[in-house]
């Protein structure tokens, strides 16, 4: 069964921004700073930021007792992809954010690199973390192999189901594998965190895309329930003259190249203009400045203040070098054969848009054309609409599936879902907080004879 993927390109050239502690003795003296706060009424200030809910205080500790197995099995039980989320998770937007350190004026508690000390050290070793449950003879289908589709399945394996995991691209991990920068997280330890979830008797069928082959129908007689946890589509086409040019990328691609593909095909130029103002935007320029690019910018149609990115995303891309223009959006891209300029024009707030920020309206006759030799267009994604609609009885609200928020079930009661495809894009820890709270979605359901 193939569930390993193995990075091609990318690894040699980029570090990574979370590095591992380089001894035992540098995890134990970060472990020591810990209060070890919180306790069975009040749980700890970090636990609580947590969306997988580990228990800060308690790895910490075991780890303090060097017993850095008991340590790693904690993390696990509360987030089977615990090594990966120590890579990837915005800890400072969550539990180190969170640390109690703050109100002291001190420095958090690195919890992030203490959760990948424990976990790497149990993965490194080949330990076993996971336990199956007396096989109950059900059967649950989980559509995509992504963190929430891996994490509901590893969850209904722990109680006794039979999983099995359909996934349309021929490897695992969704955008963890394919659009999460190669210097927060190449591809390890994903791997290793699969590999233990198939070792529960998840079947993993990769290659095969729900919807055509197999048809939803087969699966509801294959199944007595179904997760979707089927992430979002392609970039949101934006279309511009000269949008045909040479060195003009979407941004999911870019990242894949980088990631699974040979960087050096992406042959970007030394000035490189990243349009959008979420995390991936932040993603590409600053893998935008470790491939050589000299000038790197990003354009954005809001100010900073309403700009999605994480705040230590956009430090730390001020700190590589990156230039920020914030109310400007693209007019049309110059060029004869290589795009050679962007030309834009600057906007002002108006009245609240849909999503309650002010709308970005164009200035008339403010236009200005700033030279550029490579676009890469990081606007967003697209709800995969054309495969949820598929599925009888199931409601969207603006291509994303309605669900019940305690049980993640939707509107079709065979049918639960979680992770991007209902938040339309969020962390990789919210989408293993999904897979879990589906999961026991799941059981109650079949449990209580529904299904």
């Amino acid at each position: 069964m193939p569930v390993k993927v193995q990075p091609r390109g990318a690894e040699a050239l980029f570090a990574e921004e979370v590095p591992p502690f380089s001894s035992e003795d540098e995890a134990l003296f970060e472990a020591e700073r810990c209060l070890l706060c919180g306790g069975k009424e009040a749980p700890a200030p970090c636990v609580a930021a947590c969306p997988a809910r580990v228990d800060v205080p308690l790895f910490i500790k075991q780890i303090l007792e060097r017993d850095h197995e008991a340590s790693g099995r904690t993390i696990f039980a509360a987030n089977v992809l615990g090594g990966t989320c120590a890579r990837v998770c915005p800890v400072d937007e969550l539990c180190e954010g969170a640390c109690v350190l703050h109100e002291e004026g001190r420095r958090p508690v690195a919890i992030g690199r203490l959760q990948r000390f424990a976990t790497d050290w149990v993965l490194e070793r080949g330990l076993e973390y996971l336990e199956r449950g007396r096989p109950n003879k059900r059967s649950v289908g989980v559509i995509g192999a992504g963190p929430a589709g891996l994490a509901c399945a590893a969850e209904l394996a722990k109680l006794g189901y039979r999983v099995t995991v359909y996934e349309r691209d021929p490897d695992l991990g969704g955008l963890v594998t394919r659009a999460i920068a190669p210097y927060k997280q190449h591809i390890e330890p994903l791997p290793q965190e699969a590999e233990r979830i198939a070792r529960l008797g998840v079947e993993f069928r990769l290659g095969q895309a729900v919807g055509e082959s197999p048809t939803f129908e087969e699966l509801e007689r294959r199944h007595q329930a179904l997760f979707l946890g089927i992430g979002m589509g392609k970039d949101v086409e934006v279309r511009w003259e000269g949008d045909d040019l040479e060195g003009v990328y979407e941004s999911l691609p870019f990242i894949e190249e980088l990631k699974l593909g040979d960087p050096r095909r992406l042959r970007i130029g030394e000035r490189v203009a990243v349009i959008g103002g979420g995390n991936t935007a932040l993603d590409v320029a600053r893998e935008a400045v470790r491939l050589g690019a000299k000038d790197v910018m990003i354009l954005y149609r809001r100010t900073e203040e309403q700009m999605p990115a994480f705040k230590k995303e956009v430090k730390w891309a001020r700190k590589e070098g990156v230039h920020f223009y914030w109310l400007v959006a693209p007019k049309r891209l110059r060029g004869t054969s290589r795009v050679e300029g962007i030309e834009c024009l600057y906007m002002r707030l108006g009245a609240p848009d849909a999503s309650g920020r002010p709308r970005p309206e164009p200035v008339p006759g403010t236009e200005f054309v700033l030279p550029v030799d490579t676009v890469v267009k990081a606007i967003g994604q697209q709800p995969r609409t054309e495969v949820l609609k598929l599925i009888p009885g199931l409601e969207l609200d603006g291509g994303l599936v309605k669900v019940d928020p305690e049980t993640l079930q939707t509107s079709n009661p065979r049918y639960f879902a979680g992770g991007d495809c209902i938040n339309g894009g969020a962390t990789v820890v919210q989408a293993v907080r999904d897979g879990k709270l589906a999961a026991a979605g799941i059981d109650h359901y079949l449990s209580s004879g529904r299904g």
